[in-house]
């Protein structure tokens, strides 16, 4: 099997500011817990079942692409991790990512 040189983001964020809704409304939507609902919320989930996604699509009255989205891993020639300061904002209920610098491994 080749390498995987990509990752989807769940952009499940976007959808809810733009739906005013907010993370525990479409948990209960779904039928998940509001744990479950937080993993693929932050992108730490490995894999999602297709009922779960048409369900989110469901609630928030959105198709596939507007809250999944594929972006091709470029390999770095320094090859350690890129770190992020993830910051919450309240006011539009966004994750924002700054790429942290000055930060050695």
């Amino acid at each position: 099997m080749d390498e995987i040189n990509g990752t989807l983001i769940f952009n499940i964020d976007v959808m809810l500011a733009k739906r005013k809704m907010s993370v525990t409304q479409l948990a209960e939507k779904v039928g998940i817990t509001l744990a479950n609902m937080s993993i693929l919320k932050t992108g730490k989930a490995k894999a999602i079942k297709v009922s779960t996604l048409i369900a989110i699509c469901n609630a928030l009255d959105c198709q596939p692409g507007d809250i999944l989205e594929y972006r091709k891993v470029r390999k770095r020639r320094n090859s350690g991790p890129v770190l992020c300061r993830q910051i919450w904002c309240r006011r539009t209920g966004l994750l924002l990512l700054f790429p942290s610098l000055n930060i050695h491994i």
